[in-house]
């Protein structure tokens, strides 16, 4: 009897625990959408098969796709800095990748290819023409790939602060594999998400990653990655997939490959950066490289200005 008591009290406690959880859950995603930092008055809606994708159109001109890095609390809002002037000289595209940002974000396993199939089949719907593109971070190795599958898609390419070519190549094992599950556990999971995207983890990021000079970032950056983080359906599953390789790729051989002309722009305090440079160029010996002295991650946040100045010079 005293068995069956404790057993009672043991499954009771826990439901009550995870009901609390759920609902604490809940309450972050509602209140990360609050503010509505990321409303754009001329938003557009491309109706992609795996869900619906989310992007800004202005200016005129040839055509230059805006791709942000890959994260979950990653949006358009990066290039918000550069757009307008951009738009003087080109038509810019911005888009949210599926499950990022504003874009619809199903419950499925995010892969390097799906992004690729994204990007050109955007640029055939949406855009129609031959075009230039920028990417930033972990999406860099989407914009290599995508490429070398459809070359007459683009001209020209510029990556900023792309990753190492051997994180690039790490593939899924049965630790990732195991995280993986427990990150789709839909309490659980979404708690050890919300931790990993919270304000305070996110002020890190940008303090530690994302900009050279901590003091430059201010509240409404914090706020734009909190709410991107937290939209849509299942926001962790782009995390989920990241985290544990899902989106990686071995870029080399397309490095190799590409004939378009392609661009390296770094943060002069990224982590060995020049190392990384000097290993793309080892493949691709055409590429061209600067430094924006002074940044991290994104100097596109950080020194837009320095950063206009590089774009108009190469896609001049």
């Amino acid at each position: 009897m005293k068995a069956r008591n404790k057993l009672l009290t043991l499954l009771i406690v826990s439901s009550g625990a995870a009901a609390g959880t759920a609902l604490l859950n809940k309450c972050i995603a509602i209140s990360a959408g609050s503010k509505n930092v990321l409303s754009e008055p001329e938003s557009r809606c491309y109706k992609w098969r795996l869900g619906n994708i989310h992007y800004t159109k202005t200016g005129s001109g040839k055509p230059l796709l805006l791709v942000h890095d890959l994260t979950s609390a990653s949006s358009g809002f990066e290039w918000n800095f550069l757009v307008n002037k951009l738009s003087e000289n080109f038509t810019v595209y911005t888009i949210d990748l599926l499950g990022c940002g504003r874009s619809e974000k199903p419950y499925l396993t995010y892969t390097n290819y799906l992004f690729v199939q994204l990007l050109s089949e955007f640029i055939k719907s949406e855009i129609g023409h031959r075009t230039d593109i920028i990417a930033t971070g972990a999406s860099s190795s989407i914009a290599v790939m995508a490429c070398n599958n459809s070359p007459e898609l683009f001209n020209q390419l510029l990556l900023i602060n792309p990753e190492d070519l051997s994180t690039c190549n790490h593939i899924p094992g049965k630790y990732s594999k195991f995280y993986k599950a427990f990150l789709d556990l839909p309490i659980l999971g979404s708690l050890i998400y919300n931790i990993a995207n919270s304000k305070e983890a996110l002020k890190k990021e940008f303090a530690v990653n994302y900009f050279f000079n901590p003091y430059s970032v201010k509240n409404s950056y914090i706020d734009a990655y909190y709410e991107a983080a937290h939209l849509g359906d299942s926001p962790k599953s782009v995390f989920a997939s990241v985290k544990c390789y899902y989106t990686k790729c071995n870029i080399i051989n397309a490095l190799k490959k590409v004939d378009n002309s392609i661009y390296i722009l770094g943060g002069s305090e990224v982590c060995h950066i020049d190392d990384i440079i000097k290993e793309y160029k080892e493949y691709n010996p055409a590429i061209e490289s600067s430094m924006i002295p002074n940044t991290k991650q994104l100097p596109q946040m950080e020194n837009p200005a320095e950063v206009l100045k590089i774009i108009n010079m190469y896609f001049a």
